[in-house]
This record gives C-alpha cells, sequence and structure tokens, in this order.
C-alpha cells in the first residue's frame, strides 16, 4: 500500500520560510504527477503546486515564491520524496498542507497524505 508522510510543517513570522518533505514508499511508484495542496480553515481545498516529467505548475498566490521538486526516483521505483520550499510566507498561506500523488501501473490511483500544519503568523 502506497504511503504519503508530510514533514516540516511550523510556525514561522510572515516574510520567514518553510521547507515540506512528503515521503512516498510502499509499491511501485508509477509517477502520473505529484502536488501540494492546502486547505485553510472554512475554505475549500486548493492546488498550490505540481510537478511531473513534463514540468511544473503553480497557483498565482504562490508564483515566485514557493518551489516544488522531487528527488530521483530510487532504483527499485519504490521510493520517492517531493519537496516545497516556500519563501516570503505570508498569513494568508496559514493552512494544512497535504502531498498528493497520482500513479499508474501496479499502484495505479490517487493518494494523499496526512497533511502538515502551517501557520504564519503576522
Amino acid at each position: 500500500q502506497v504511503q504519503l508522510v508530510e514533514s516540516g510543517g511550523g510556525l514561522v513570522q510572515t516574510g520567514g520560510s518553510l521547507r515540506l518533505s512528503c515521503a512516498a514508499s510502499g509499491g511501485i511508484l508509477n509517477i502520473n504527477v505529484m502536488g501540494w495542496y492546502r486547505q485553510a480553515p472554512g475554505k475549500q481545498r486548493e492546488l498550490v503546486a505540481t510537478i511531473r516529467s513534463g514540468g511544473t505548475n503553480y497557483a498565482d498566490s504562490v508564483k515566485g515564491r514557493f518551489t516544488i521538486s522531487r528527488d530521483t526516483i530510487s532504483s527499485d521505483n519504490r521510493k520517492n520524496t517531493m519537496y516545497l520550499q516556500m519563501n516570503s510566507l505570508k498569513p494568508e498561506d496559514t493552512a494544512v498542507y497535504y502531498c498528493h500523488a497520482n500513479l499508474w501501473g501496479e499502484s495505479r490511483g490517487d493518494y494523499w497524505g496526512q497533511g502538515t500544519q502551517v501557520t504564519v503568523s503576522s
């Protein structure tokens, strides 16, 4: 069973930085796309950034401040880690951040992490 585990959230002041990590493991990782989403209190979950072999995509609200990246997948195709470097953080970035992966092949389907809280104080 594929699992995604996020880490790196926390409390930071306005203008600060955080780096989120998402460790994927537990199955054959044939990755179509991986991404980060966030959900603030009382709001719907929204896309933050995605990464696939063809490139990256960002929400307008985070362009120029956030950078998504991914390690080279392990030789057995069973482990991979994705990151979200967040700079110049704003209070409106406060949310629970979720890691997502869409896989094809043996482990095909959509997978979500448990979420990590990011709080930006003003």
